[in-house]
C-alpha cells in the first residue's frame, strides 16, 4: 500500500505549429501558464492540467489520446461546437456525442491531431 497521496497526473503533448496548438486550447478554454520559451501547462478546473511542448515526432503525436471526463457532456459539448474551432482549424475534428455501454462520449482532435476523449460514465462504472 503507498503511503502517499497523489494529487495529481498530467500528459505531455507535442506540437507541430506551437504557437498555433496554444491559440487552440486557449480557446478551447484552457487557462495558460507559461513554463518556458519551450512548454507551457494549460489548467482547467482543480488539478486537470497537462503539458504542451513545442515538440513534434508524428509517430508519438498521432497516438495520443487524452480521456476527459465531465459532469455535463451535453453542456460540454454545445460548448465546444459553439466556439467554431472545427471552421478556425484546418484539421480540427469533432464527433456527435456516442453512446456506449459504460457511458457517452464525444471526440475531438486537435490542430495536429492528438484525439481527446470528452466523456461521462454511467452511475455504476
Amino acid at each position: 500500500m503507498n503511503r502517499y497521496k497523489a494529487l495529481s497526473i498530467r500528459t505531455f503533448i507535442g506540437s507541430k505549429n506551437y504557437e498555433e496548438s496554444r491559440t487552440f486550447y486557449k480557446e478551447l478554454g484552457w487557462e495558460e501558464t507559461v513554463l518556458f520559451d519551450n512548454m507551457v501547462v494549460f489548467h482547467i478546473n482543480d488539478n486537470n492540467s497537462f503539458y504542451l511542448q513545442d515538440y513534434y515526432v508524428k509517430d508519438w503525436v498521432n497516438n495520443s489520446m487524452v480521456f476527459l471526463e465531465v459532469d455535463d457532456l451535453d453542456a460540454c459539448y454545445e460548448e465546444i461546437k459553439a466556439k467554431g474551432l472545427v471552421e478556425k482549424y484546418k484539421y480540427v475534428r469533432l464527433t456527435e456525442i456516442k453512446i456506449f455501454d459504460w457511458g457517452r462520449e464525444f471526440f475531438l482532435h486537435d490542430p495536429i491531431g492528438v484525439l481527446w476523449h470528452f466523456g461521462s460514465f454511467k452511475e455504476s462504472v
